[in-house]
């Protein structure tokens, strides 16, 4: 068979089909490194839980349990599956605060159906917003939100859009301004060619992929030092083991939310500057009118203080405060240490506590 000539054009669908076809090897290859694990001991060893409440790309968790505090609803991340938040038995959120009698609510983010794309900012600000009418209607109060990096910035959007939401909003490495130096990731985010929406769905491993392209200071490097400082220490070493494993539970993103958190977030900072617009309304610093704790760590790229005081003295006289944590060895990244960090659960996870007690 003749060779085309080299001019002849190829056609776009022989990349789409390659890139696809790359995709599909790589989550194979992750999901064996995962299963792995799980044949080791590393698997998920999440506390029991019921499921109240659905939507199209969300469920809502309630994890039954004496309660005699306030009702908590903690938003993860949507890039990942949310059992970063209930690692072990030794570092676990959600254990925590069953043990201190709060109504444990979590909101598990579910992968786009069909591969469809097209939802956005106000569709993920909606659910978050859908979810805590359930939580209010089963516990007869409306609940802390707790959300920890993306799922922060989601969730002090929905707070802003619907006053009332919340009765505080505690933010867990999660960036609300985004000005130049805010945090490195903003930075080298911003820096990348601008690319057009797209209404399909982008899969966990292309992101995963994106971000270590990105960063590999902070999403290669930095986990394989953390790994190595772990070898004396054993307990550190089990919990990096099961962060790595975590990390390959990825779910997939709309293609359009991608595109507006890093356009309109990332790189106009519209939030920060009160011009956000959502269902109608422009939204900024001044309509997040509730109880905010920030906590970060300095350690972290990609939601350390700078990443939300310029936002905090936009919002006047509201009450705000900022709790710093140290690195810690074991976690990974140390965007995962408020998480996944003992420290962090032995020292800063009771001044949480303490915090949320105090303004219920």
């Amino acid at each position: 068979m003749p060779r085309p000539p080299s001019s002849s054009p190829v056609d776009p669908r022989f990349f789409a089909g390659l890139r696809a076809a790359q995709l599909s090897a790589m989550d194979q290859w992750r999901g064996m490194q995962a299963r792995t694990l799980d044949l080791f001991g590393f698997g998920t060893h999440e506390c029991a839980f019921e499921v109240v409440a659905s939507g199209p790309h969300w469920r809502l968790r309630h994890y039954p349990g004496e309660t005699a505090g306030p009702a908590l609803f903690m938003v993860p991340a949507p890039i990942k599956r949310p059992y970063i938040w209930d690692l072990t038995p030794t570092v676990s959120t959600v254990r925590f605060c069953l043990d201190r009698k709060f109504g444990v609510h979590l909101l598990e983010w579910l992968p786009p159906a069909d591969g469809d794309g097209s939802a956005g900012i106000e569709a993920y600000v909606r659910a978050i917003a859908t979810a805590r009418e359930a939580i209010a209607t089963r516990m007869g109060a409306a609940p802390f939100l707790l959300g920890h990096s993306l799922g922060g910035t989601l969730a002090a959007l929905a707070c802003a859009a619907h006053p009332g939401l919340a009765r505080g909003l505690v933010l867990l490495g999660a960036p609300l301004s985004f000005e130049p130096g805010s945090s490195p990731f903003r930075d080298m985010v911003v820096a990348q060619e601008r690319r057009p929406p797209s209404d399909d769905a982008i899969a966990g491993s292309q992101l995963s992929q994106s971000c270590a392209l990105l960063s590999p200071g902070t999403f290669l490097w930095a986990r394989w030092m953390d790994g190595a400082l772990c070898l004396g220490d054993p307990a550190a070493l089990d919990i990096h083991i099961h962060v790595e494993r975590w990390a390959l539970d990825e779910v997939a993103l709309p293609g359009r939310l991608v595109h507006e958190l890093v356009e309109e977030l990332y790189r106009e900072d519209r939030f920060r500057r009160g011009a956000f617009t959502l269902g109608g309304r422009t939204l900024g610093p001044a309509d997040l009118a509730l109880p905010v704790l920030a906590v970060v760590n300095e350690a972290d790229e990609i939601g350390p203080r700078a990443s939300v005081e310029p936002f905090f003295a936009r919002m006047g006289d509201a009450d705000t405060q900022v709790l710093t944590h140290p690195a810690e060895v074991g976690v990974g990244l140390q965007h995962l240490a408020v998480l996944a960090g003992r420290q962090a659960h032995a020292e800063l996870w009771p001044r949480i506590a303490d915090w949320i007690v105090a303004r219920a």
